[in-house]
């Protein structure tokens, strides 16, 4: 079976496609499809559905019968910020534009990691805020969170939401590992006693967010 994987992410789809070993997971460059929706939504479920609609209807015309197709927003929320950086973490560039700068220019990888963890110590300096969240693995709390949808039609889909906790590392300095993407380097997961990027593939896909809302929605896929 064919999956429509709304996405220009390598990582994701091969962190995918390691979870759904018996699908032909395509992406859209892959099929020749034009695809950079506007991700407008204020949450990451509102973001993955964007997603997945706009390559529901570009796919539509390339197959006999509907496509299926999947698409997730992701990002991490430190609790000491409020959890932000979240939806806007691929557009996060620092204190100044949490948000994203206005031009639309991206910062690269390393710079989002350091300016996250000075941005988590500057916000602890007076002490651990009261804004309401559970602080789980310390002050510098964090979890990555996963919105993925599963669309069939346009009035038939279904969700998956998934977090993973961990902690900002206190350094850039003690940053560590090769594997993952994204923030990897600089997330700790106190119970492992490694930075998410210091994980196995297998390890990561049994414990992150991304892998468990993969595993949640290949069980709703063996129900149609």
């Amino acid at each position: 079976m064919k999956i429509y994987l709304a996405t220009g992410n390598l990582n994701k789809k091969r962190e995918i496609s390691q979870v759904l070993p018996d699908f032909e997971v395509v992406i859209p460059k892959e099929m020749g499809i034009d695809f950079d929706p506007e991700e407008t939504g204020t949450d990451f479920y509102q973001n993955s559905m964007i997603k997945a609609l706009d390559l529901w209807h570009k796919a539509r015309s390339l197959e006999k019968t509907p496509p299926l197709v999947m698409a997730d927003d992701s990002g991490i929320c430190v609790d000491a910020l409020g959890g932000a950086p979240g939806v806007w973490s691929a557009r996060y560039a620092g204190p100044d534009f949490m948000k994203g700068k206005p031009d639309g220019s991206k910062i690269s990888q390393d710079e989002q990691n350091r300016h996250l963890i000075e941005q988590t110590t500057a916000a602890l300096a007076g002490g651990q805020p009261k804004n309401g969240f559970l602080y789980q693995n310390g002050p510098r709390s964090c979890h990555y969170s996963c919105s993925m949808v599963l669309l069939v039609n346009p009035s038939r889909f279904f969700i998956a939401q998934e977090t993973m906790e961990g902690s900002v590392i206190e350094r850039i300095e003690d940053a560590r590992g090769s594997g993952g993407f994204g923030y990897d380097p600089i997330i700790y997961l106190p119970q492992y006693k490694k930075t998410v990027a210091e994980l196995s593939a297998d390890q990561k896909n049994a414990i992150s967010h991304r892998g468990k809302a993969t595993r949640a929605i290949l069980e709703i896929i063996k129900t149609l």
